[in-house]
């Protein structure tokens, strides 16, 4: 415990890593931003998208922007605060002092642990709420009868009716993409906006031909009182467009766990695979481990031969890890899809995979 102890050391490492990442962390993600910003700027002018959407567009999803981008700031950062050590022999010296490779990672990862909190709190609150607000920007882009509200779900006009679903899905198959909305109420107004008819349903699906509804309750509403019926299932008149329904579906590994939680129950209990919804959790869930744990595999590239090196050196390195690390992850969490692995191992895999290689390193060369 001891060897753990914060010391004056522990300060400089940190310190030192900090800043680098901090520079990192704020050029990648502006980078990213100008880029998106370019893109939504290309829209202004259809159905009333002004130069202010643009801008608040990426405003609002700059928060998801910062968490994507941590862990490659963080692997950067961590090599050029280390390597900028490395270069002035102030690495050189702590090794002389007896302190180990292993020791010296720990303090750079400590920093990134510290501010990794922050990030998941970011990751689970504003970013999610600005990808749904940017969401529904682009719906109505998109569409003028269609709007999201933030509690109320998905509200639209049919026609002479009003639809409102509590929830949007999209699970992919194949051959199509199966919209399946939850919660579906339904009103038809007369021409002058009395309700004549409301149904319920707890689900309403395209199939790719047509809309069904599932477990239909309908109720009219005429001079003699109101008239109540219910079927299993029923097909569904309707001229929504599946395809800008689904610019309503936040993408899984945007959406906050209880969010994911909540889809993944819903989907297990109708007998669905949840798929991309539970990559999605043990994905963010992993979400701490794994950056920690790329971090500490990044650090020994700062000692050795990357001591003469410079700063394009080591950012070259940098990249080469990150873009490594995601093709690792791609590459397990599908295989694991395909042969039916369990989420939570698929995603783990790659961490163990190269904590293993960390230990196998620190342990041979201290």
């Amino acid at each position: 415990m001891a060897a753990l102890r914060i010391r004056r050391v522990d300060w400089l490492v940190g310190t030192t890593v900090l800043g680098s990442m901090l520079m990192v962390w704020l050029v990648i993600t502006g980078l990213d931003a100008v880029v998106q910003l370019m893109r939504q700027l290309g829209n202004v002018g259809k159905n009333g998208y002004t130069v202010t959407n643009a801008i608040v567009y990426v405003l609002v999803t700059f928060p998801r922007r910062l968490y994507e981008m941590f862990g490659n700031a963080a692997l950067i950062g961590g090599l050029l605060g280390l390597g900028g050590l490395a270069a002035t022999n102030e690495l050189t010296a702590l090794r002389a002092c007896g302190l180990s490779k292993l020791r010296i990672a720990v303090s750079a990862v400590g920093v990134v642990a510290i501010l990794i909190l922050g990030v998941v709190i970011l990751g689970e609150t504003a970013a999610p709420w600005g990808d749904q607000q940017a969401q529904a920007m682009q719906l109505r882009l998109r569409s003028n009868n269609v709007g999201v509200g933030s509690a109320s779900g998905l509200w639209a006009r049919d026609g002479e009716r009003v639809v409102n679903a509590r929830g949007v899905t999209v699970q992919r198959t194949q051959t199509h993409n199966v919209v399946q909305l939850h919660d579906v109420r339904v009103f038809t107004l007369t021409p002058d906006g009395q309700v004549a008819r409301f149904d319920w349903a707890q689900t309403a699906e395209h199939d790719g031909h047509q809309w069904v509804m599932n477990k239909v309750r309908s109720t009219t509403l005429d001079d003699t009182g109101a008239h109540s019926s219910t079927v299993a299932s029923e097909r569904w008149d309707s001229r929504l467009n599946p395809q800008v329904l689904e610019l309503s579906v936040i993408q899984p590994q945007y959406q906050p766990m209880r969010d994911l939680r909540r889809n993944i129950s819903y989907l297990e209990q109708n007998g669905q695979n949840p798929g991309a919804y539970a990559n999605a959790f043990w994905g963010r869930a992993l979400y701490p481990l794994n950056v920690l744990v790329l971090v500490l595999c990044a650090m020994p590239f700062s000692f050795g031969t990357l001591r003469s090196g410079g700063l394009g050196k080591r950012m070259f390195i940098g990249m080469l890890l990150a873009i490594g690390w995601y093709f690792l992850q791609k590459a397990m969490v599908s295989f694991g899809t395909v042969y039916g692995v369990p989420p939570l191992l698929a995603n783990l895999l790659p961490a163990v995979i190269l904590a293993l290689a960390a230990w196998l390193y620190f342990r041979k060369h201290g």
